[in-house]
């Protein structure tokens, strides 16, 4: 598990298990990225949709 376990956001909670170290949005991660000297930061914008309700 990884620091997005916590979250709130479906979206989020589906990468809780990923190898990856992600990062919710927010000031903790900024802080962190200037602790560890970090100059760039990868931003994933994603969305996801239901299409149980689709119509054929």
């Amino acid at each position: 598990m990884n620091r997005l376990a916590s979250v709130t956001s479906p979206y989020l909670l589906q990468y809780a298990d990923n190898l990856v170290d992600w990062w919710q949005w927010g000031e903790d991660a900024f802080a962190e990225a200037r602790r560890r000297l970090i100059s760039m930061i990868m931003l994933t914008v994603a969305t996801t949709s239901c299409l149980s309700g689709r119509r054929s």
